[in-house]
């Protein structure tokens, strides 16, 4: 009995630091676009997988699909204001993404991560006129 009660404080400090879920983040902490990668590996990972967040929430085979399951972001390239877009009016489809699931600057944050990281397992080709605002682009986008 006194056994169970010293392994209940330990397991439940086990289940809170798995939670956190930071370990996951394949970016250094003090690179610009951390905070974007954690804020994504919080509210977006559970959908899209998306290796620098250490989000795997995408079906990886069309008989595995769940109505939540999101675009890979490994797979697909993105531009920043097809992210910004996605964010503030909860993706592009009927899906189940919410709006606003991040707003102001941790929406940009996002959105710049998103588009610097994305696409890494395709080609990416340049896009003419899809650059990000002034002032809002990967390298202007720094956590406060």
């Amino acid at each position: 009995m006194t056994r169970r009660l010293l392994l209940l404080p330990a397991l439940a400090a086990a289940v809170l630091a798995s939670g956190c879920g930071s370990s996951g983040i394949k970016l250094a902490k003090d690179d610009p676009l951390y905070q974007g990668a954690y804020i994504f590996q919080q509210r977006c990972a559970g959908c899209h997988t998306f290796k620098p967040a250490g989000g795997d929430g995408s079906a990886t085979t069309v008989g595995s699909r769940e109505r939540k399951d999101g675009p890979s972001f490994d797979a697909r390239a993105v531009q920043y204001d097809e992210v910004l877009y996605a964010i503030r009016n909860g993706g592009f489809s009927s899906g189940p993404m919410p709006q606003n699931i991040a707003v102001g600057k941790d929406a940009e944050i996002v959105a710049c991560f998103v588009a610097k990281y994305s696409g890494q397992d395709v080609e990416r080709a340049a896009t003419p006129g899809k650059q990000p605002p002034s002032g809002t682009g990967p390298d202007d986008c720094k956590p406060e």
